[in-house]
């Protein structure tokens, strides 16, 4: 399973982004989705995740501000980010709890990461 995330970039405070992860290989169905984030100097947190029916849970940081989605046709997670702050800069990264055809198990994916700045 491969994960290409992409939509980051340089934002004003205030501004928005819009950060997309598409999930591609042999997968026969996609658990939860996600995003993390990881600034300089800190641990990667959870941001924001969905599960495959449609349950969401945010950051206490972010909540009101970014919102998660998912097109289960695309295997590909989406995460809304409004009101963006100079707090919100990390590093981007998508994750799944994917099956593989025939498997019985769900495996964790991690996306290459996608960096986010925003200006104060």
């Amino acid at each position: 399973v491969q994960l290409q995330a992409s939509g980051g970039g340089l934002v004003q405070a205030g501004g928005s982004l819009r950060l997309s992860c598409a999930a591609s290989g042999s997968i026969s169905d996609i658990n939860r989705m996600g995003w993390y984030r990881q600034a300089p100097g800190k641990q990667r947190e959870s941001v924001a995740t969905i599960t495959s029916g449609g349950s969401t849970n945010y950051a206490d940081t972010v909540k009101g501000r970014f919102t998660i989605s998912r097109d289960n046709a695309k295997n590909t997670v989406y995460l809304q980010m409004n009101s963006l702050n100079p707090e919100d800069t990390a590093v981007y990264y998508c994750n799944v709890m994917a099956r593989h055809y025939g498997g019985a198990q769900y495996i964790t994916y991690w996306g290459q990461g996608t960096q986010v700045t925003v200006s104060s």
